[in-house]
């Protein structure tokens, strides 16, 4: 037995181990899970198992507590053709969730259990990494929405999701206040070049440099569009805190709302 396994064993010394070190935070959303496995391993393509014939399945970690031995152990858990497979990593003791789906990550790695997803040669992306990025990014209802929905909500707010502020005009904002005529814009990082984290593709890199700025140009002709009809346009990057840009997007909210009442 290794000294990391024996330490792994007497960590909780005859006591149950904490909530936090292994129960997920309540009401979190698939997407939230989904980011929260992705974090732990390294990266959505690190979470690769291979599962035949060139074929691979995204696995997740779930943590069990054992509470007849006050332990906490590491599973598994992929779907190969409708079939839910699992496999035990081993023991974690970390004092939280985060830290211990990490460890059973890197556990599972060199055991062997994981590989990293390989890049496809039809792939337009640089990296399996680039690749994931992508492949993750959705419509609408991500994660960074998700999180400032959620804080609107907290603080009183209510809205309208993924509608067209103007019916004649195809641009769907991700958040809505018709009312008062402001539309708010959750603007991933990658897609709509972001000063702060994009980094240009190597692979193909004029057609995307081309991409990203023919989105940026949208944009802004989005924004255009919006104001002469008389509506307040926000945008938000993904990486933003969601409470602080709850709180940009309720004071204009609360500004409109008073300069509409003034004139009633």
């Amino acid at each position: 037995m290794t000294e990391a396994a024996s330490g792994r064993q007497q960590r909780w010394k005859g006591q149950m181990p904490p909530e936090r070190a292994h129960k997920a935070r309540a009401g979190m959303t698939k997407a939230a899970r989904t980011a929260e496995q992705d974090r732990a391993a390294g990266g959505r393509h690190r979470r690769a198992v291979r599962v035949g014939q060139g074929r691979y399945a995204r696995a997740s970690v779930a943590l069990r507590l054992y509470r007849s031995t006050r332990r906490l152990r590491a599973y598994l858990r992929w779907s190969d053709e409708g079939v839910t497979r699992e496999r035990y990593v081993g023991e974690v003791d970390k004092p939280t969730r985060g830290a211990n789906l990490a460890l059973a990550w890197t556990m599972a790695r060199e055991a062997g259990m994981v590989v990293d997803e390989w890049l496809p040669a039809d792939s337009s992306a640089s990296s399996v990494a680039v690749r994931a990025v992508m492949s993750a990014n959705k419509g609408k209802d991500t994660k960074p929405e998700l999180l400032l929905r959620a804080a609107l909500h907290r603080k009183g707010l209510r809205y309208r999701v993924g509608i067209r502020p103007l019916p004649e005009l195809r641009r769907t904002a991700d958040v809505v206040f018709p009312k008062i005529k402001v539309a708010v814009f959750v603007d991933g990082c990658f897609w709509h070049g972001c000063p702060e984290h994009y980094r240009p593709a190597k692979k193909r890199g004029q057609a995307w440099a081309e991409k990203i700025k023919g989105n940026r140009d949208r944009d802004a002709a989005t924004n255009l569009a919006l104001r002469a009809q008389g509506w307040s346009v926000l945008r938000v990057w993904e990486h933003e805190d969601p409470e602080a840009a709850a709180d940009l997007v309720l004071n204009v909210v609360e500004e409109r709302r008073s300069a509409s009442e003034g004139r009633t």
